[in-house]
């Protein structure tokens, strides 16, 4: 893989804690990122930031590099904290972008002694609630369980010495903003913590909430005129509806065990991909909030490990996960939400790599084209096929579209 991704600043140069340079360099990181290489000197320092990059640039590995050495420095450089509650706070919009979050500390604290812990909704409810109730130094979750276990007095708020808000965008687009206030409001005050708040995209109404409960945070951008990585060859076909299985069903043949994502608007649509794939000889599997939390978490570890090939999704997958090598996105569905493009598209490309994001323009999504070109300030280049030459297709039959559907 080539580096011209990363800036010319080493990790060992900056103000960072032994023991989290000792993650560092265990994860097989040397260069920060442009992210990294302009926020982390000014969070080190103990200063709020509000940071903007590309998804996929190392914004998760900047806040936590930070937040681990301020709690250490803050405890005498000690990272053994005699008190049960939490000391570092992140809260993240989805249970997989917490769960990912979760992984990338334990492998950045591999050598202290932090303790770290979730609170996500859709499993493991008591057990949650009693690691947190035994000790934690970093509480990571989504708003509503942590609402759910603060109200009940699972953990208190008050030892908080660092806030991280992830995906800052994606928590007002999910309705989560009212939860957020809550919480913020009962964070010790701003100037008695740090708090840095990071996003693939900054908007008017999430700098005001970064003002409102973070102490004149540095403004932070990287490229932000380019809404998409320079490294991912993106196509459209425009299929109609009912070539669109076939057609993809083609594709993905044609790029036979490459890792691939394939994004869809709704859950109905995505069992009956789901149902084509599997009946036609393509080990895919979808993910969609009908799936139970437990299969979630496996199927993501299977696609990351390369033991399964295709994952289809809805949006609920498009934020903030990193899994690597992700070789081809297909927008199944263009989404109607032009920040969602981006997002979506950018599963693949990630760390510098190359990747393909190829989309369809169909009769009901098609609308949506010209905005998504207005935001990321190109045309996408438009691919042809032969309807001649698309695959017959096996039909799967009705029962395994209701395959992951949740019993009540």
């Amino acid at each position: 893989m080539k580096n011209n991704h990363l800036s010319q600043t080493e990790f060992n140069q900056l103000n960072i804690d032994k023991r989290v340079l000792d993650g560092i360099n265990q994860a097989g990181f040397t260069h920060c990122t442009p992210i990294q290489d302009q926020t982390l000197p000014i969070a080190l320092k103990g200063k709020d930031v509000a940071g903007q990059a590309q998804t996929g640039t190392g914004k998760t590995a900047a806040f936590l590099i930070a937040a681990i050495t301020h709690i250490i420095k803050n405890n005498n450089n000690s990272d053994a904290i005699d008190n049960l509650d939490p000391n570092i706070f992140i809260l993240a919009p989805t249970r997989e972008l917490a769960i990912q979050i979760a992984k990338d500390a334990r492998l950045l604290s591999k050598s202290t002694e932090l303790r770290i812990g979730l609170a996500y909704g859709g499993t493991d409810y008591e057990k949650q609630a009693t690691e947190i109730k035994n000790g934690l130094d970093i509480l990571i979750g989504t708003p509503g369980r942590i609402i759910d276990y603060y109200k009940k007095g699972v953990f208190k708020l008050s030892n908080i010495q660092v806030l991280v808000l992830d995906e800052a965008d994606r928590m007002f687009d999910l309705g989560f903003i009212k939860d957020i206030r809550y919480l913020l409001r009962r964070l010790p005050k701003p100037e008695n913590r740090l708090s840095m708040l990071f996003s693939a995209t900054l908007s008017h109404r999430v700098m005001e909430l970064a003002y409102e409960h973070m102490n004149e945070p540095a403004l932070v951008r990287i490229e932000p005129e380019k809404m998409t990585a320079d490294k991912i060859r993106q196509a459209i076909f425009f299929p109609s509806n009912e070539e669109k299985i076939p057609l993809l069903v083609g594709l993905i043949r044609e790029v036979i065990n490459s890792k691939t994502m394939v994004f869809i608007n709704t859950k109905k649509e995505i069992e009956k991909v789901e149902a084509y794939l599997q009946e036609n000889d393509i080990d895919a599997k979808a993910i969609s909030g009908d799936v139970a939390q437990n299969k979630r978490v496996k199927m993501l570890e299977s696609f990351e490990k390369d033991q399964l090939s295709v994952l289809i999704a809805t949006d609920v997958a498009s934020r903030g996960l990193h899994i690597p090598n992700v070789e081809y996105v297909i927008n199944y569905d263009l989404p109607q939400d032009v920040e969602d493009y981006v997002h979506r598209i950018g599963r693949t490309a990630r760390a510098g790599s190359a990747g393909n994001a190829i989309s369809f323009g169909c009769e009901t999504y098609a609308i949506s084209l010209p905005d998504i070109e207005k935001y990321i300030g190109k045309k996408i280049p438009v691919a042809n096929y032969d309807p001649t030459l698309l695959p017959e297709l096996k039909k799967p039959a009705f029962k395994r579209v209701k395959k992951y559907r949740k019993k009540y």
